[in-house]
This record gives structure tokens, C-alpha cells and sequence, in this order.
């Protein structure tokens, strides 16, 4: 890329750059500006599954409340088993008791099966309550350190891959595939149930028949052995299907969603309506699909449970009818107790897919790849965020070498040929697509660098990993999207620190104050989502009070007055050339209005 660079005549009364009053807050073990990153745990073992070493870690932490959750789902199987079974045998001695004749009914004690059958039931429901209460208090506390640790892979991953991650494929990764990992967390003790509703039937049977027990565990072997071979065989790729059609879905809602005054007015509506209508059908035949298998595996298990009843009736007959109902009405409870490692083995092809991309969102290379990409990036790129090179590097670990300048005095910025001081301001013009946007995004780390074209404090960005400079300036884009929160926290993400009193000296360079008082809540008004309260120019200013609270020695400003009358335009620029002579930041500025410019000392103009 071949740039023009001419200098500009000082501002009337602009005095010399002082030193910058803030520079990069340090942090520990690191250079000014250093900010640790993320790695979500050490270098997994070649073929391992971040998430399934995330939940291993999880569950060693969460062992107690684990061990309370099986503990008690054991004692809710085992009551429940001996509940059904002892009930069948009440009814059926009452039975026998009742035909026998008035004698045989006032000698037969039905006062303590009653009370068994009452305690039992105590037993199962409370068993019921502690599993759920302790399997899921350790997987909600799991899932809090697993949302956080999502999030900060998909933002330290690299910008290509960030910047692409569309609203609906963020949010079923963040909601879909942690409802995943949280259903199978709160199964773990699964198999501990099943083991202890198999004891209790096996002691129970041996009471009718010496051979019921061993074929109740014929069953019971063809239940977990059938059952879940054939629940991943048949609900597997269904459920992958479904969790993939959910991801889809959303995002075609996302993408059509915040157009929806544009489909009206140029009568679209219909069009994004059978797009999303075309998502839902697919989703719609996915579940659909699962349902069905699900359908076929709940028929298999049906036809296995009822052999082994029958098989089990065989056995027991000469015990008598009471004992008869005891050992069938025990098996079947028991054969229920599978249900749990069935329904995981159903839904271990969605917890597949869910981990798979989990572990593609969370994944960080270990390597430190330079800052580059091909020269042609910049050249077709736009004024506004389009694509990112083809091969960025990945995002640093927190062990690469950073070595953020040290103060913002010798912070020398350079541009092709042109190196500019700390200090500097430098205006960037040319025509729309000349690559300006590109290039403040090169500084930032949003895109790939063209190999030494960009330097920083003499160190050339393509030998360093993206984002390394990224402390070093404070950023204003053309087309902010403030959070959904309140205009205090939207400020307070370029100085988390700062009191109310920084917060609205910010607005009034912004020419914001005035507004923003205005409001019901003043700094504590909820601006909407991504700033529905706001007009455009308003959003750009809020952004641009956030940039003027970093205590950063650039200030880069992509187009701060587009959209501004005369009036406030003016008065922006006198409030940010006062603002610049106090605090000495350096200053990049891309605008394609006059204005602005005379703030510059220089310009670099594209071609």
C-alpha cells in the first residue's frame, strides 16, 4: 500500500505535547500494558477434549456435593424398588387374606406394610430432592466458571475467528452447549443409582426364587447393552442434527431480526420470513427425527423389561402370589433404574456436538504466530469492519514476550515510511475502501498487519502476536454497538475505576453531557439494546467518552463527527484539542469531513 504524507500548520495556540499524564496500567509480572492472556488451562494432551477435562477437573472439585447427589439418588432407587415391591406384596396378601375368610383378615397385620410403604415413600421423595438438589448445586457451580472461560476464549481467540462468530451460533454455544455439559454433569450419578436399584432387586428376588436374581441380571446386562449401543446408534446424529438446526435457526433470526424496519420498507418482510420459516422446518425435522428414535429405543426397552418380567413370573411362581408380586413389581422399578444411562447414552450425540464446538471456542495455540497477513488485505479492505485476513496468528498466551513501551514519551508510532512521535497527531484521509478503517485495525489487532508496514515503538507488529500493542490505544470505531447496560457501565469499560465526576467530564468533551443529564437516570439510564435509546451520533459520542476515559498514549478516532451538526461538531473539536493539549495522548483520525482535520499536524492520505 502506497500512502502520501503531508504536515499540517499547528492549531492557533497549540503548545508543545507535554508528557502524557497516564500511561498503560501495568500489570503484574509484566510491562506496562501487558494484559494477562487467556488460557483456559495448561496444553491438553494431544486427542483430549477441553471440555471433558474441564468437567473431569470440575468433578474432583465438586466431588462432595457429587457424592451426596449419588448417595442420595442410591437411597431414592433402593427405596423405590423395595416401595413397588413391598406394595405388590401388601396387595396381594390383603387379597389372599380377604378370600380366606373373616379369621384370616383379623390375624393378617396390615399395619406394618402400611407403615413401611409410608416410610418408604418419605425416603424416596426426600432420596429424590438431595440428588437434585446436590447434583445440581455442583453443576450450576461448575457451569459459573464454565460461561466465564467461554467467553474469554471466543474474545482471546483470533479476530477472524471472533469477529465471524455470528449472534446465533454465540448464543446456542453459550446456552445450548452448556445446557449440554450441564445435563451431562448432573448425570454423573447416574450409574450409582442403577448399582443400587440392582442390589436392592437382586436381594429382593432371592427371597422368591434362587434363580431370579440371575435372570433379572440377564435383563437388566441386555438393557444397558442393547440399550445404549442402539440409543447412540439411532439418537445420536439426530440430536447432533437438532443442536446444529437450533444454532442455524438462531442465527437466521439474528441476522434478520435487526433489519426488520429495512424488510418492511422495501417489502422483504415475506423473503426473511420463509428464510427463518426454512431454519424451523429443518429444526422441526430434526426433533422429529429424534423424537422417533427415541420412540423405537422406548419400544425396545418396553419389549426387554417385559421378557424379563415374564421370565422372572416363571421363576417365582411356586412362591406364592404375595412373593410373586413382590419379585415382578421390584424387578420392574428396579429395570427403571437403567433409565438415567439410557437417556445419557440418547443425548451423548448432542453433548458430542455441543463439546466439539466448545472445545473449537475455547481453544488456544500455545504458539506465538507474528502479526501478518497477505498485502492484499488491506488494499480491498473498506472504511467499515469487513473481513479479516485469510491467516491471522492466534492470540498470545499469557508466556509470550510483550514488551509494551515502558512510557507513552517514547511511544513512536510508524506508518510506511512516516514515523510520528509520541504526541503526534496525524490525520488519516482517502476515498471510501482505501483501507483507512484496515488500517487502525492493523494497530489494534482486529486484522492482520501487512508485513512492515506498521511498527510500534520500533517494534514491526508482524513479529509480535495480534493484539500485542492493543493497551496502547484507545479506541473510537465508526459504528460503535454499545452493551446492553447503563450509560455509566458503557463508560466505565475504558476506565473501570472511575468516579461519576470522570465519567461526565468525558461526556462534556463528548458534548454528551448535556444529554445524558436530560435522561430519567441521568448515568444510571439503561440505554437499550446496543443503544436503542441513542440516536447514531449519540452512540459514536458515548463512544468516544469511553475512548477519552482509556488511560492510553493514542487516541485513535474512526469518523467521531459523522453525523453531527455544525454546532456540536465545532464544539467537539475544541473540547478534544483541550482535552489532547492536557493530556498530550497522540492522536490518529480518520474522517472524511474537513473539520476534524485541523486537529491533525499531519496526514497520511490513501490512495
Amino acid at each position: 500500500m502506497r500512502t502520501t504524507l503531508h504536515f499540517l500548520p499547528d492549531l492557533p495556540a497549540r503548545a508543545p505535547a507535554p508528557t502524557p499524564a497516564s500511561t498503560p496500567a501495568s500489570t503484574p509480572g509484566g510491562a506496562p500494558g501487558d494484559v494477562p492472556a487467556f488460557a483456559p488451562g495448561a496444553a491438553p494432551a494431544p486427542g483430549s477434549s477441553t471440555v471433558a477435562r474441564f468437567i473431569r477437573a470440575q468433578a474432583r472439585t465438586r466431588r462432595g456435593d457429587l457424592a451426596l447427589a449419588a448417595t442420595s439418588g442410591a437411597i431414592a432407587a433402593s427405596a423405590a424398588t423395595l416401595l413397588l415391591g413391598l406394595s405388590g406384596w401388601f396387595l396381594a396378601g390383603a387379597a389372599l387374606a380377604g378370600s380366606a375368610g373373616p379369621a384370616a383378615v383379623q390375624a393378617f397385620n396390615y399395619l406394618l406394610p402400611s407403615a413401611g410403604m409410608r416410610g418408604l415413600a418419605i425416603l424416596r421423595t426426600a432420596g429424590r430432592y438431595g440428588e437434585r438438589l446436590f447434583g445440581h448445586r455442583a453443576a450450576f457451580a461448575a457451569l459459573a466458571e464454565l460461561r466465564p472461560l467461554l467467553f474469554a476464549g471466543i474474545a482471546a481467540s483470533p479476530p477472524r475467528k471472533a469477529l465471524a462468530l455470528s449472534a446465533g451460533e454465540a448464543s446456542a454455544r453459550l446456552v445450548q452447549d452448556i445446557d449440554a455439559v450441564e445435563s451431562a454433569f448432573v448425570r454423573r450419578p447416574a450409574p450409582w443409582v442403577a448399582a443400587a436399584a440392582a442390589g436392592t432387586a437382586v436381594a429382593v428376588l432371592a427371597l422368591a426364587s434362587p434363580w431370579a436374581p440371575a435372570a433379572y441380571a440377564i435383563g437388566m446386562g441386555m438393557q444397558l447393552a442393547v440399550g445404549r449401543r442402539l440409543a447412540r446408534r439411532w439418537c445420536g446424529e439426530a440430536g447432533r442434527d437438532a443442536l446444529r438446526a437450533t444454532g442455524m435457526l438462531k442465527d437466521a433470526v439474528g441476522a434478520y431480526l435487526p433489519a426488520t424496519a429495512e424488510l418492511r420498507c422495501f417489502g422483504l418482510t415475506g423473503r426473511a420470513v420463509d428464510a427463518v420459516m426454512a431454519r424451523d422446518a429443518e429444526l422441526g425435522a430434526a426433533i422429529l427425527r429424534r423424537n422417533h428414535a427415541q420412540a423405537d429405543l422406548s419400544a425396545v426397552h418396553a419389549g426387554i423389561t417385559g421378557a424379563t418380567l415374564l421370565a422372572i413370573a416363571a421363576l417365582a411362581a411356586g412362591a406364592g402370589l404375595p412373593l410373586l408380586a413382590l419379585a415382578v413389581l421390584a424387578s420392574l422399578a428396579a429395570m427403571e433404574g437403567t433409565a438415567p444411562l439410557i437417556r445419557a447414552a440418547q443425548q451423548q450425540g448432542a453433548l458430542d456436538e455441543a463439546g466439539a464446538r466448545l472445545d473449537e471456542a475455547m481453544a488456544r495455540d500455545t504458539t506465538d504466530t507474528p502479526h501478518t497477513t497477505d498485502s492484499a488485505d488491506t488494499a480491498d479492505a473498506a472504511d467499515t469492519a469487513d473481513a479479516a485476513p485469510d491467516h491471522p496468528g492466534p492470540a498470545s498466551n499469557a508466556t509470550c514476550p510483550r514488551p509494551a513501551p515502558s512510557s507513552a514519551a517514547g511511544l513512536a508510532l510508524r506508518i510506511g515510511a512516516s514515523v510520528f512521535p509520541a504526541g503526534s497527531r496525524v490525520g488519516i484521509v482517502g476515498a471510501s475502501g482505501s483501507g483507512k478503517t484496515a488500517a487502525l485495525q492493523a494497530l489494534l489487532g482486529l486484522r492482520g498487519a501487512s508485513p512492515g508496514y506498521y511498527a510500534v515503538n520500533g517494534t514491526a507488529l508482524e513479529n509480535r502476536p495480534i493484539g500485542w500493542a492493543r493497551s496502547c490505544f484507545a479506541y473510537a470505531p465508526q459504528d460503535p454497538s454499545p452493551l446492553t447496560g447503563t450509560v455509566a457501565e458503557n463508560l466505565r469499560l475504558g476506565a473501570p475505576l472511575a468516579d461519576d465526576s470522570a465519567l461526565w467530564q468525558a461526556l462534556a468533551d463528548a458534548q454528551l453531557d448535556a444529554r445524558v443529564r436530560a435522561m430519567p437516570d441521568g448515568l444510571r439510564t439503561w440505554v437499550g439494546d446496543g443503544g436503542l435509546a441513542l440516536s447514531g451520533g449519540e452512540c459514536r459520542r458515548l463512544a468516544l467518552a469511553r475512548a477519552l476515559l482509556r488511560p492510553a498514549p493514542w487516541l485513535v478516532l474512526d469518523e467521531p463527527t459523522e453525523g453531527l451538526d455544525a454546532e456540536t461538531e465545532q464544539a467537539l473539536i475544541a473540547s478534544l484539542d483541550r482535552r489532547l493539549r492536557q493530556s498530550g495522548q497522540g492522536l490518529l483520525l480518520v474522517s472524511h469531513r474537513p473539520a476534524p482535520l485541523r486537529l491533525c499536524r499531519a496526514l497520511i492520505e490513501f490512495p
